[in-house]
C-alpha cells in the first residue's frame, strides 16, 4: 500500500478515535497556501489542530518525533490562516495535538507543542 493510502487510512482511524472521545470534527486535510493540517476539531473547550503520524515500528523513531520544529511552524501558519479566514480572533482557545500511531497502538498527545512563530 502506498504512503498516501496508508496516511488516509490512519487519519480516518484517528478521526474515529476522536469522535468516540467526544471531539467534533470540523475539517479533514485542511489545506491553504501556508500549509496543511490533518484534522481540525472542537473538544468543547479548545479548537484543536491535529497532526497525524504513523510508523509501523520504531526503526525510524517514534511517530511523534516526526513533528519537528519546521513542521510545527507550518502547522501554526496554517492554523493562523484558518483562524483569520473563519473570523476568529486571538482570544479563541486553541491547542496543537499530535496523534501518533505505532503499529496498531494510538498515542494521542494533547497540547503537544505551543504556538511557533
Amino acid at each position: 500500500m502506498n504512503k498516501r493510502l496508508i496516511g488516509g487510512e490512519m487519519e480516518r482511524l484517528i478521526r474515529n478515535y476522536m469522535e468516540n472521545n467526544g471531539y467534533h470534527i470540523l475539517e479533514m486535510n485542511y489545506r491553504c497556501k501556508q500549509g496543511e493540517i490533518d484534522i481540525i476539531a472542537d473538544d468543547g473547550c479548545y479548537l484543536c489542530f491535529v497532526e497525524v503520524k504513523y510508523r509501523h515500528d520504531i526503526s525510524h523513531g517514534f511517530p511523534e518525533e516526526a513533528v519537528d520544529i519546521r513542521k510545527q511552524r507550518r502547522i501554526c501558519r496554517a492554523a493562523g490562516y484558518y483562524l483569520y479566514s473563519h473570523g476568529m480572533n486571538d482570544n479563541t482557545p486553541i491547542r496543537f495535538d499530535v496523534a501518533g500511531i505505532l503499529g496498531d497502538k494510538i498515542r494521542y498527545t494533547e497540547n503537544a507543542f505551543e504556538w511557533v512563530g
